[in-house]
């Protein structure tokens, strides 16, 4: 491993950008796109007919970081929220 490579990962964002629910790094209710934003299942499918309002890509079940690695690498406490 090269100590000076740069770590990238997911952010884990904390919230759906449409309607404010929590997501915290552990729940399966939270989607993602390609770009990362962040919606939860039931606007993802429900509302968004599964497709994002920001780029037009699809859905996907955001993975769960195992714990040892989650408080190694936390997750984002950055709340973004879209008006739609």
């Amino acid at each position: 491993a090269n100590p000076e490579r740069e770590i990238l990962m997911l952010k884990l964002k904390p919230n759906c950008e449409r309607c404010d629910r929590d997501l915290p790094p552990d729940s399966a209710d939270a989607r993602i796109c390609t770009f990362e934003c962040t919606f939860c299942a039931d606007c993802a499918e429900r509302v968004l007919g599964g497709v994002c309002p920001n780029c037009s890509g699809n859905f996907a079940p955001r993975p769960i970081r195992p714990p040892a690695m989650l408080a190694k690498y936390p997750a984002s406490t950055e709340r973004v929220r879209k008006r739609s």
